[in-house]
């Protein structure tokens, strides 16, 4: 399918300290110790595709399923080549033993595929490794209920496209990053373009939408994406700074994970819905932005709802841009066209079952959001978001 290269914009020269948690600015953002007290992620499963996982660093130890790995999936799981999966698989999981990252959802458990990404020089060993389509459907074939694509590519490919809607018939939920080239050319970045994948871009702390993150009418979420520590290469030996909308579908796919867990009868669909309902915005829920989409993930909104109400388990709540009836199930699309989107229809503007009840308040030049338990403005270039918020299918 071409080039795959991973979510990540770079590594900052300095390494952080061996403790890294005082640097997870995001975990404090979120409300994590609030939300852990209702949810750990606990029974939860997430496919982590990527560059391999290491199951030997102190935060992973126990986390890591191999023997969960599918047969076709086996090649090299634990090798990974560059740090990026193993730091992937500790900001959705990591236990934070012996000073290393504490996961968004600690209690989850890790299920590794490598993927053979830009990042694996080795053209031979490239060559052994899975390509995203067959990751993809041995994924599928696990038992997790959440997939993570930290990668992307700008090309279509049909054959991916069908193993993403195999995995959705199949009642998984898929996060990808939303891609790096906001600064430089905007691109489009499969697969987290392609129907029933959910697109995330990334903010800083301040709640500012990263220059690099890509614009694409194909946002759904934004997350923490700026100064977040990662493994600074493949010995494992010090963590260092890194940026990207890689750690930022890590962070929405740990957060799918603590809601799961507490409602382990839901489908993918209402996982999904109550996500897309409480997610941090100021704008309206049916003008999803090309910036940040749905808005700021926030489970915590979720968690601490004990009458929430999920809605439906078989109505895709993208259904209008994932060219889905209405109120059918995800299983019954599997004739429609794998042809490349060519412009995402408008989003759902049903009834919110969920809505967000903290959004903030806005003004002419700014628009503010509640990420977790912080108030964050959203600007864009200097400009307030609110002013350079566009609809998405235009």
């Amino acid at each position: 399918m071409g080039t795959l290269v991973i979510g990540s914009a770079g590594l900052a020269p300095e390494a952080v300290a061996s403790d890294v948690q005082p640097k997870q600015w995001y975990l404090d953002a979120m409300g994590a110790d609030e939300m852990w007290k209702y949810s750990t992620g606990k029974g939860v499963k997430v496919a982590v595709i990527d560059t391999g996982v290491n199951p030997a660093t102190s935060s992973l130890k126990g986390q890591v399923l191999l023997d969960e790995v599918p047969k076709s999936a086996k090649y090299h799981v634990t090798q990974d080549y560059v740090g990026h999966g193993t730091t992937m698989a500790e900001i959705i999981a990591g236990t934070g033993a012996g000073g290393g990252i504490k996961g968004l959802a600690p209690g989850a458990k890790i299920i590794p595929i490598r993927v053979g990404l830009d990042a694996l020089k080795d053209e031979k060993e490239r060559e052994k490794s899975l390509t995203s389509t067959q990751a993809i459907r041995a994924a599928a074939d696990s038992d997790a209920k959440i997939i993570n694509m930290s990668y992307g590519s700008p090309y279509y490919d049909s054959g991916e496209a069908d193993a993403i809607k195999y995995a959705a018939s199949k009642g998984k939920l898929l996060f990808s990053s939303i891609g790096n080239d906001a600064d430089k050319k905007q691109k489009n970045s499969y697969p987290a373009i392609d129907p029933y994948v959910i697109g995330v871009s990334a903010v800083d702390e301040s709640g500012t939408v990263a220059k690099f993150s890509t614009r694409s009418d194909y946002v759904d979420f934004a997350a923490a994406g700026v100064k977040i520590p990662g493994w600074c290469d493949n010995k494992f030996t010090e963590y260092c700074t890194t940026d990207g909308t890689s750690p930022a579908s890590a962070l929405a796919s740990a957060s799918a994970a603590l809601v799961w867990s507490v409602h382990p009868n839901w489908t993918a669909n209402q996982v999904l819905r109550t996500l897309l309902d409480t997610a941090g915005r100021s704008w309206p829920r049916d003008k999803p932005s090309t910036y940040l989409g749905y808005g700021a993930i926030r489970p915590r909104r979720v968690l601490i709802n004990k009458d929430i109400n999920p809605g439906p388990a078989n109505r895709d709540p993208l259904y209008a841009e994932n060219g889905t009836d209405a109120d059918a199930d995800v299983t019954a699309t599997s004739s429609r066209s794998a042809a490349p989107p060519s412009g995402r229809p408008a989003k759902d503007a049903g009834s919110t079952s969920a809505a967000a009840k903290d959004s903030g308040s806005g003004s002419n030049t700014t628009t503010w959001v509640i990420i977790g338990a912080v108030a964050a403005v959203l600007v864009v270039g200097g400009a307030g978001f609110g002013v350079l918020r566009a609809r998405r299918n235009t």
